[in-house]
């Protein structure tokens, strides 16, 4: 059972990761540089399939709060509504199921299991209240135990600068040498939130108008999905009307336009899959590149210890890809203009809207570091117990 918006971007998701594990299994055969052999992929498109045809969306998409609430961009408590959103999962006496927005990415959701008497509230990722693309938050029920990401549980964002100062000063420069930019972007939300900021760039003449490509078959399907009108209730007004007017936006479909990005002749920008370059079409340009000081990589958000991005941005000199170390000459610039995570303030914000204060808080999905000083946080807001679980460990839920 999932959100309308979730079923839709997951298939797009699912078909993509299976086929690019299929090519980079078969890649890693070809070339002999996989520990492995054969090589094969964790999942293939046949598997993505079977898992497609198991998800039960509900229908309609899960909204709380009214026009005016959407007309305002301001988050609905929806405390009424949420009652009636309640769908029974499992045979027998089995669960209730509660969906309430968490305007992260479309489609996500804080999720109420109740069951025996018993109540978790589980918080997803947590969107921003300034979401550009979507509507804010809403505030789920109560629970008497919660578990809570804490992505960003360790530090606050830095005030977002309306003006993308740095993206745009980054992308005269490079436009100004005759380099072109490449940008790693999640291939869900992200992309669309750097294509407005792009466009708004532009139409207000701070970057040159350079070609703008989206090489991405899975960004260019979730942002299809983005401007449907099915899912309009979850998308700002504003920012529906500009996605579907994006000025000169150019796609790549097929490899062998992807291909010719790596040599376009003329500087542009390339946003491209995925986030953290850990694989997806931008592995790709990165190789080819990298080595040219003239051109830039701009990171925009969170990377994950260990992969691509991370090393980029703590100044590596090299990279690994496809088994060959790739020089780093390019200019790499962070941008921390385009996290819709929720960062400690903003959660504990979400802790203190719920309608009562939980009896027990544990705090999941983040770096170590990052899930101890949420915890300690919530010790000092809150008067009730918290944990940090450890891997394999049970509780039991009163």
């Amino acid at each position: 059972m999932t959100t309308a918006g979730t079923a839709a971007l997951a298939a797009v998701i699912l078909r993509d990761s299976a086929r690019l594990q299929e090519e980079e299994a078969e890649e890693a055969r070809r070339g002999g540089w996989s520990r492995h052999d054969p090589p094969l992929p964790l999942y293939d498109v046949a598997d993505a399939e079977r898992a497609i045809a198991a998800l039960q969306p509900l229908r309609p998409p899960v909204t709380h709060g009214g026009a005016g609430s959407a007309g305002s961009g301001q988050a609905s408590s929806g405390a009424a509504g949420l009652a009636d959103q309640r769908v029974r999962v499992g045979r027998g006496a089995g669960a209730e199921v509660t969906f309430a927005r968490a305007g992260h990415i479309l489609g996500s959701s804080s999720v109420l299991v109740e069951t025996g008497g018993a109540s978790v509230l589980f918080s997803g990722d947590l969107g921003r209240p300034d979401h550009p693309v979507l509507l804010p938050r809403a505030t789920p029920p109560a629970a008497h135990t919660v578990v809570i990401e804490s992505t960003y549980g360790d530090r606050a964002h830095p005030e977002v600068d309306p003006d993308h100062h740095v993206m745009a000063g980054a992308i005269r420069r490079t436009i100004g040498r005759g380099g072109s930019v490449v940008i790693p972007a999640f291939a869900v939300d992200r992309t669309e939130i750097v294509l407005l900021a792009i466009a708004d760039l532009v139409e207000r003449r701070l970057i040159p108008d350079v070609p703008v490509w989206v090489d991405s078959p899975m960004a260019l399907a979730a942002l299809d999905i983005y401007r449907d009108p099915a899912h309009a209730a979850e998308v700002r007004p504003e920012a529906l009307e500009r996605l579907r007017r994006l000025h000169g936006l150019r796609s790549a479909h097929t490899a062998e336009e992807s291909m010719r990005l790596n040599t376009p002749g003329t500087p542009c920008i390339i946003v491209s899959a995925s986030g953290m370059a850990t694989g997806g079409r931008v592995i790709h340009h990165l190789r080819h590149l990298l080595p040219q000081a003239r051109n830039a990589v701009l990171l925009t958000g969170y990377q994950a210890v260990g992969t691509r991005g991370r090393h980029l941005q703590e100044g590596a000199r090299e990279v690994k890809i496809a088994g060959h170390y790739v020089p780093v000459r390019a200019e790499i610039v962070t941008l921390d203009d385009f996290s819709v995570h929720a960062d400690a303030d903003e959660l504990l914000t979400w802790l203190g809207d719920l309608p009562q204060p939980p009896e027990t808080v544990h705090v999941v999905h983040g770096e170590p570091a990052a899930a101890q000083a949420l915890a300690d946080g919530i010790r000092k807001e809150f008067d009730c117990a918290v944990s940090v679980p450890r891997y394999g460990e049970r509780v039991l839920l009163d």
